[in-house]
């Protein structure tokens, strides 16, 4: 299975608190942030970014040495694809104001509840992703290239078109996001699915299964696995497909014919 959106690139928290710093970091990793740098001395903040790009920032406005203030637009103009969101303490219309002017993404107001925080981030990283989405996607596009050519060398076609299909492939294959593969019966989406797996360099396997022939009870134990003792004849931990595909891709072949009381499970 892919990793979540919020994978990829740190999230950098800039802060000379220390509580603040692991404080809004625990909040992070348990929404499922897993790369969360801290700072604690703001003249770090440029060297760290130059050594690794991050995926948002958040800074505070009233540190010692160099002020949010002063980092705030220089950051906008070394990184104007990195979203900022700005926290401080002081409840300010003019900073706030001042703050989105100098480019700010959010702005948010000590101490942040942890839904606001969090939904700030999410917004940040879905815009960053996005971006980056839609650059790799113009660059494949425009450049009429394919760099990974072996990865469909079991689709034998001279279509350009579906050359196209291949370069937008290869352009999504490093997102954290599901792909719909629709086409009809004997069209090769299998084959697609097993390219998409190649190209995206995931370290697991790659797990099929085709969730038409499964009833409800079926598909839950299939896809969720159980523990021992869970129901009568369950005399031991079986993992589920979704547990081993951790690491790898997902295939969910036909998915369209899943009943909705199994699709509701799979959305929770």
């Amino acid at each position: 299975m892919r990793e979540q959106s919020f994978a990829g690139l740190p999230v950098l928290v800039v802060d000379d608190d220390h509580s603040v710093l692991h404080a809004t970091a625990a909040v992070l990793h348990s929404a499922g942030v897993a790369k969360v740098q801290m700072v604690d001395d703001s003249r770090e903040l440029l060297p760290a970014l130059e050594r690794q790009p991050a995926s948002a920032v958040l800074l505070d406005l009233f540190m010692p040495h160099v002020t949010g203030n002063e980092l705030l637009p220089e950051i906008v103009r070394l990184y104007p694809e990195l979203p900022v969101i700005v926290m401080t303490a002081a409840q300010d219309v003019d900073t706030a104001v001042l703050s989105m002017k100098e480019g700010a993404f959010d702005y948010l107001v000590k101490p942040v509840e942890e839904s606001r925080l969090l939904a700030s981030v999410r917004h940040a990283l879905e815009v960053q992703s996005l971006r980056r989405q839609m650059g790799v996607l113009k660059h494949y596009l425009l450049s009429d290239c394919l760099q990974n050519g072996e990865a469909f060398a079991g689709i034998v076609t001279n279509s350009r078109k579906m050359r196209a299909l291949f370069q937008y492939l290869e352009a999504v294959a490093a997102s954290a996001e599901p792909v719909l593969i629709s086409g009809e019966t004997g069209a090769g989406k299998e084959m697609f699915a097993h390219a998409l797996h190649r190209l995206s360099g995931l370290a697991g396997q790659f797990v099929q299964v085709n969730v038409a022939g499964l009833d409800d009870t079926l598909f839950s134990d299939t896809l969720f696995g159980h523990r021992k003792g869970a129901f009568t004849g369950a005399d031991q931990n079986r993992p589920g497909l979704i547990a081993q595909a951790g690491g790898g891709t997902l295939f969910l072949d036909e998915i369209g014919d899943l009943s909705m009381a199994s699709q509701v499970k799979l959305l929770r």
